[in-house]
């Protein structure tokens, strides 16, 4: 067991990880098949799975501070490159851009269809009974889709339930909350599938982590938009504010990533530990590094952020 000196933290050693990429995967509305990338540690048996939506713009060889530290602590993560992402160049008036959010869950779900083919290299080691869906700032939204989070259908006018039975929990870092009056013109305009996103049918656990500092464009709320997947959803739910986090909670979005705006190498470490301490508690591996992270950062006495939990309702 390591303690970090930064966060007062817990958790277990890392260990060596190897990454695959990409592997290729039909999937029918992108144009030379869905990419993926698996990581995971060297070795293991009955690993669980981390299935991550990048941001807007992003792709699958993003997010390596979270992808990496969670594989090298025991979790096989799956990353996709989305038709959103800058590597792709869908052009602007491309017919597939207004639905983007309901592509990005049709590529989550080719992946759990897929988990065989993507475990060739690591045959026997997973564990497709565990796996946790996570995200951030729009790939948020595509895992809280994944455990029950229904959006509006701006082509058909319904909220269709799109959750998938295989997913047990959520990660969300740094995601839209409501939408109708909050909403700005550019959200309005850009984001169209965040005019009605109803949360009330999520009751899986889920952990939500949220800067309060994150002034995004597209809510006229501030900072607290960001915490609705917490308040507003059922279930078992924790919530990670980050003091003085902005989009970027510190840097998570890649190493020395150009779009970091609060680059804060302790504000990483605080969501690696904590979100890492959190998987290992929903999936079954450990407690004692969440119960740690509880207790650590209850209240507002921590410097770095304070963690709060509620049960099902």
């Amino acid at each position: 067991m390591t303690t970090y000196p930064a966060t007062g933290l817990t958790g277990p050693a890392p260990a060596p990880t190897v990454s695959v990429r990409p592997v290729v995967l039909p999937a029918p509305q992108h144009d030379e098949g869905l990419q993926v990338r698996v990581s995971a540690p060297v070795t293991g048996t009955e690993l669980p799975i981390v299935l991550f939506a990048h941001g807007f713009g992003s792709h699958l060889d993003g997010y390596a501070p979270l992808v990496d530290h969670w594989a090298s602590h025991g979790f096989v993560v799956l990353q996709a490159t989305h038709l959103d992402s800058r590597r792709l160049g869908l052009a602007a008036d491309d017919p597939r851009r207004p639905h983007l959010w309901h592509h990005r869950v049709q590529a989550m779900r080719t992946i759990l269809d897929a988990l065989d083919v993507l475990e060739s290299s690591l045959p026997g080691r997973v564990d497709h009974s565990r796996v946790v869906a996570a995200g951030h700032s729009f790939g948020g939204q595509t895992a809280g889709i994944l455990v029950g989070l229904r959006v509006t259908d701006t082509r058909t006018g319904t909220a269709e339930d799109l959750s998938d039975p295989r997913v047990m929990a959520s990660v969300q870092l740094a995601t839209a909350g409501a939408g109708g009056d909050d909403l700005t013109p550019f959200a309005l305009e850009n984001a169209p599938w965040l005019r009605a996103q109803d949360f009330s049918h999520i009751t899986a656990p889920g952990l939500v982590v949220a800067g309060d500092k994150d002034e995004l464009p597209l809510s006229t709320r501030g900072p607290s938009w960001t915490t609705d997947p917490y308040t507003l959803a059922r279930g078992d739910k924790s919530l990670l504010t980050v003091f003085g986090g902005e989009h970027s909670l510190g840097g998570i979005a890649g190493y020395e990533a150009a779009e970091t705006t609060d680059e804060n190498p302790e504000r990483v470490a605080l969501v690696q530990q904590v979100t890492l301490a959190y998987l290992r508690h929903v999936t079954g591996v450990d407690d004692t590094d969440w119960e740690t992270a509880q207790a650590t950062l209850a209240g507002d006495a921590h410097p770095l952020g304070r963690l709060e939990s509620k049960q099902a309702q």
